[in-house]
């Protein structure tokens, strides 16, 4: 009988137990880490985010930094309608050519995560060859499904406020206060719907859709109907699977949430003392171009620092979610569970009651 979300958890922390630290191996750490980044894994079990306090306008009159506000070039403030629709056509285009990328690396990745903790040991260039068809097919389906959330906001967003515009209630929004509230209640919900939607289907995706395209050699449409008989067959499970998840979700979170809170104050507190201190004691003239350019790249090793601890220290929760999600789908899907407990023993034969003859 499959067993419970339940219980694959005792099973999924022992896999992860021994594969990180029996033996323990830093560069399987790192390459882990990695992938943990390229598959957007680490944020499965770090809730934390980081806010940059925004600038005060008006200075104290005890800090002075002796800088005068940047002033742009004539050519950069008299810019025609026309080139600037060509500066934000060639900004939209370059950052859409990295996300496609970014998206095309995380397709693969996938896959190779996927197969690194069944087998217990991540090789990155070996894999990247093994895993690049199967990769490439669910960068298909992975454009598809970012076309489809991009239409999805353009159209939560762009119909309810052309509906507004064309109504009136933009122009004079006092005279029009309870169905521009209503409005905004019934949106939110349905935003709240649509999000949580888009979470499920890309979690079914990537716990169950790939092992589906990697061991059976699918396509990203076929592995979708199989993966939705199943879902039909024992829908009480997947959706007892779903809850423990988000359970484990927030608990992982609020523990390396903890420890990434933490780690910046050891890496940012004491560089903002060092330049804060000189800055207070020295008055005008102590930001210079010197200064500045070593507080820049003082500020980016730091960064560099901190993500790279903060990754390391999402490995378990790398391993462990992609662990839970195979024993939960190895006792439903007879292919991964012979890839991961191996074939069974062969039944035991009875003795011969025949003695051979002399």
């Amino acid at each position: 009988m499959p067993i419970s979300a339940v219980d694959v958890i005792t099973p999924a922390f022992q896999h992860t137990k021994q594969q990180l630290l029996k033996p323990f191996r830093f560069g399987q750490w790192v390459r882990l880490a990695l992938l943990g980044v390229a598959t957007g894994e680490m944020a499965s079990g770090n809730g934390c985010h980081f806010n940059v306090p925004s600038i005060p306008r008006k200075q104290s009159s005890s800090i002075h930094l002796g800088l005068a506000p940047p002033h742009l070039p004539p050519s950069l403030t008299h810019l025609s309608v026309p080139e600037i629709v060509l500066i934000a056509s060639f900004a939209v285009l370059f950052f859409g050519i990295i996300m496609i990328l970014l998206l095309y690396l995380n397709s693969i990745c996938r896959f190779i995560l996927f197969d690194s903790v069944i087998k217990r040991d991540c090789t990155l260039r070996e894999s990247w060859r093994r895993w690049r068809p199967a990769g490439r097919r669910f960068f298909i389906w992975q454009l598809l499904f970012q076309v489809v959330l991009a239409m999805g906001f353009v159209i939560l967003v762009g119909l309810p406020l052309g509906f507004a515009y064309m109504a009136g209630w933009l122009a004079e929004p006092k005279q029009h206060l309870a169905p521009l509230i209503l409005g905004g209640i019934l949106l939110f919900f349905i935003f709240v719907f649509f999000i949580s939607f888009i979470m499920l289907v890309h979690v079914l995706a990537k716990d169950f859709v790939v092992p589906l395209m990697a061991l059976d050699d699918l396509n990203w449409r076929d592995a979708w109907e199989r993966l939705l008989q199943m879902l039909r067959m024992e829908k009480g499970g997947y959706a007892g699977y779903i809850g423990m998840k988000v359970l484990l979700a927030i608990a992982a979170g609020i523990i390396l949430g903890v420890i990434t809170f933490v780690l910046a104050l050891v890496f940012v507190f004491p560089v903002v003392i060092a330049f804060l201190i000189p800055t207070i004691r020295g008055g005008p003239g102590v930001w210079n171009v010197y200064t500045i350019t070593l507080a820049v790249v003082v500020g980016t090793v730091v960064f560099v620092l901190l993500m790279s601890a903060i990754s390391l220290i999402s490995v378990p929760a790398v391993v462990f979610f992609p662990a839970y999600s195979i024993y939960f789908f190895a006792a439903r899907y007879p292919a991964l569970s012979l890839r991961l407990y191996g074939p069974p023993p062969p039944p035991p034969t009875l003795p011969s009651l025949m003695t051979p003859s002399t």
